[in-house]
């Protein structure tokens, strides 16, 4: 599998956003390129930046009108287990699945950078939300309704993705 790398591809032009998914970009490099001995402790590394990653988000998406649970939301969830589950698995001796899945990481971080978390960055800056601050600038802009999609095309792809990267 080829190794994710930070491109145009990825920027959504939201500094924090792309400075995050930047991050997590060379944490993924660092995973797959560890050595057995270092390898949980990259994956681990991985884990904790995906939790404040995807928590960020998540808050983001509470300020600006989304649904408590959305499937933006839900595959965060879901991803974080799987990679939660990864660690296990690998504590237990079994360093391939570890690998495997950040193998898997790569193609569906890509995928949910351009359509799930751009249509987050587009619909932020549409109602003036600063991430840094937490303040939306043009409140009348808020949905009247809560947010039930991702705004994203991939919705669907939910329980793929979670089979993907559970069997991996």
């Amino acid at each position: 599998m080829a190794l994710l790398e930070w491109s145009d591809a990825l920027s959504l032009d939201l500094p924090c956003m792309d400075d995050t998914h930047r991050e997590f970009v060379d944490l993924l490099a660092c995973v797959m390129e560890a050595p057995d001995a270092q390898l949980l402790r990259a994956w681990r590394q991985l884990i904790a930046h995906t939790e404040v990653h995807f928590g960020q988000e998540d808050r983001w998406m509470q300020a600006t009108r989304f649904a408590t649970v959305n499937c933006h939301s839900m595959q965060h969830k879901v991803v974080l287990e799987v990679m939660r589950e990864g660690l296990v698995q690998g504590e237990a001796g079994y360093l391939q699945r570890v690998r495997d899945m950040a193998a898997e990481l790569g193609p569906w971080f890509l995928q949910h950078a351009q359509s799930m978390d751009a249509a987050l960055a587009l619909h932020v800056r549409s109602v003036g939300f600063d991430p840094l601050t937490g303040v939306v600038a043009s409140p009348a802009a808020l949905p009247a309704t809560l947010i039930q999609g991702c705004g994203g095309s991939s919705c669907s792809d939910l329980p793929r993705m979670a089979s993907e990267l559970t069997h991996a």
